[in-house]
């Protein structure tokens, strides 16, 4: 089994690009299961949600504290919150930055920085980053199929706002890719 865990702030789209995620990786014939932790979350507060991948039936329901993966949509939370804890050796964390990381990164695991927030300003008009960052993890992780990705947005938003969506994703994994 592998297991994501999305740092963000209330009202950045945790939530929704855990369940996207792991719709897109049911899609590519993967067993998936996505949840948030709940607490005192308003809009700003520091929320996770976590994701499980495996190739059987998930049976498992606590949260993850030994992520393979991490995405981190405000790096402004590594100063706050220890992201990297738990991150397993081997591990791909993908923050969203435009800034050359200043923060340590356990041994052993690979960190990934992208400028979503522009990306998704660019593509969307708004700063709302989940779904460049859905992009950057389908390029780095290989957990999920762009395609597979491209058919959970069509099925979550309406046309315009999809195809919004679909090239900030687009974007991203582009960028991904070409730096691999």
């Amino acid at each position: 089994m592998r297991e994501l865990r999305i740092h963000g702030r209330g009202g950045q789209g945790s939530v929704t690009a855990a369940e996207l995620i792991a719709v897109a990786a049911f899609e590519g014939g993967v067993f998936a299961q996505a949840f948030p932790a709940f607490g005192v979350e308003r809009r700003g507060a520091p929320v996770q949600a976590f994701v499980r991948f495996d190739d059987k039936k998930i049976r498992l329901r606590s949260q993850v504290y030994e992520p393979d993966y991490i995405i981190v949509q405000d790096s402004t939370l590594i100063k706050d919150v220890n992201v990297f804890m738990g991150v397993k050796k081997g591990g791909i964390v993908i923050v969203n930055t435009e800034k050359k990381p200043d923060y340590k990164v356990p041994d052993g695991v690979k960190l990934i920085t992208i400028d979503a927030t522009t990306i998704a300003l660019k593509a969307i008009g708004l700063p709302i980053t989940n779904t460049s960052l859905m992009g950057a993890f389908a390029a780095a992780t290989g957990e999920i199929q762009f395609s597979a990705l491209e058919k959970a947005l069509n099925n979550r938003f309406s046309r315009e706002l999809a195809a919004k969506n679909i090239n900030a994703a687009r974007v991203a994994f582009d960028m991904v890719k070409g730096a691999a």
